[in-house]
């Protein structure tokens, strides 16, 4: 079979090509079609839907009160700013990306004084949002971590927790990633027993990834007394933390109190990973402003470390972009943008807080069956309303809203 050219060189039909006397067959044409993104699949089924008065609850912004995303004067004003700055040389920044960034997201989940930072034992690495910093934390392990041998896993995840998290570790080579029991479907709570009884079984130097604060997609999150239990089991089976924290301020409206189970193995002496991201707090979701801070036991091996990522960052995407980490940086290096910023913040909560308020009162007017005081108990972005799959396709056919299949949404 032979396939035939248009005029403008373009191949028009799926047929064989012969150049020069050779048949040319196609590489792609047994590429099967991959798995449905759930989410997407639940957003297209969204824009299909014609009923006018439809929902759609499963996103991953914070919108307004007009449902629409959203940058705040304050950030508006330091992006004209920018864009209109003569002094700002269009050049490349370094892999790591732009050093007063990277120096003020350190600052803001450590603290200034963190002793890890005074003794020079930090690296901090501009990313490609979260998923980027999670990406490098995952190539990093891959390569480096327990350099005796090629390091496999395990990783351990929540359950639930971010679909695209265990596809990120397996794209890095690393294939054992398992999943401790976090969300409790009848208590509507996390099952503080239950994921303490699964990492006790990990093998030694497992990797668990955990939630600092506002858990996606669930909103609950440890106490600081269970935090310093699940500290002290991963101190003595020789576990290593990889912290997730991609709304830091959203979920308490304090910077300090969201990043505190961080600092708390920090101060212990602990190695750990820590995926940052900016989208929220900042309203800078087409920008991918993330961050990935590692903290290491020993300055001495910093320089090592470091070489090591520049490696890995030249291979994943070269240099990051500096427009939003500039927006970042220039808030977090000026005190009166800072406080200006924060009280931003804490708005975005309180009025998270009030819409929470406000549902469970509804749903108790309403007559709905049971308590629904945990509503009111989570934090951040997200919530897990412990409806199961049948009353959410019951929302999804009957009334024609849209949260995720196990009853999890977005408040904001």
């Amino acid at each position: 079979m032979r396939q035939t050219c248009n005029s403008d060189g373009g191949v028009g039909s799926t047929e064989n090509v012969q150049v020069r006397g050779i048949t040319l067959l196609p590489i792609f044409v047994d590429t099967p079609i991959a798995a449905p993104n759930p989410e997407t699949k639940l957003l297209a089924d969204f824009k299909k839907d014609t009923y006018l008065s439809k929902v759609y609850l499963a996103g991953r912004e914070y919108l307004n009160e007009e449902g629409q995303t959203s940058v705040s004067p304050l950030i508006g004003k330091i992006m004209q700013q920018i864009g209109t700055d003569p002094t700002l040389c269009p050049e490349y920044p370094s892999y790591f990306g732009l050093p007063e960034f990277t120096r003020r997201a350190t600052e803001l989940v450590l603290g200034r004084d963190c002793h890890a930072i005074v003794e020079n034992r930090v690296l901090g690495v501009q990313t490609v949002g979260s998923t980027g910093a999670v990406r490098l934390g995952a190539e990093l392990l891959k390569h480096w971590y327990n350099v005796s041998g090629v390091w496999c896993g395990p990783v351990y995840l929540s359950s639930p927790c971010d679909d695209s998290l265990a596809g990120i570790f397996e794209a890095a080579g690393i294939q054992d990633v398992r999943r401790y029991r976090y969300w409790d479907t009848e208590q509507r709570g996390v099952c503080v027993q239950k994921m303490m009884e699964d990492l006790e079984m990990a093998p030694e130097q497992s990797v668990i990834v955990l939630s600092a604060s506002a858990h996606c997609p669930t909103g609950s999150d440890l106490s600081q007394k269970h935090w310093r239990l699940l500290t002290q089991l991963m101190v003595r089976c020789m576990f290593f933390p990889f912290f997730l924290l991609p709304a830091q301020g959203l979920c308490h409206g304090d910077f300090e109190q969201d990043a505190w189970p961080v600092r708390l193995c920090a101060s212990l002496g602990m190695e750990l990973l820590c995926a940052q991201s900016f989208s929220h707090s900042f309203g800078l979701y087409g920008e991918r402003v993330g961050h990935l801070l590692c903290v290491l036991k020993q300055s001495s091996t910093l320089l090592a470390v470091q070489s090591q990522a520049e490696k890995q960052v030249r291979a994943l995407w070269s240099r990051p972009s500096v427009g939003g980490a500039r927006v970042v940086a220039t808030v977090l290096c000026n005190p009166a943008h800072h406080v200006e910023w924060q009280e931003g913040v804490k708005s975005m909560v309180e009025r998270g807080i009030l819409v929470r308020e406000r549902l469970r009162e509804k749903l108790r007017l309403l007559g709905c069956p049971g308590s629904w005081d945990h509503l009111i108990q989570q934090g951040g972005l997200y919530c897990c309303t412990g409806l199961n799959v049948q009353q959410v396709e019951f929302l999804e056919k009957r009334r024609h809203i849209y949260l995720h299949p196990n009853g999890c949404l977005n408040l904001k």
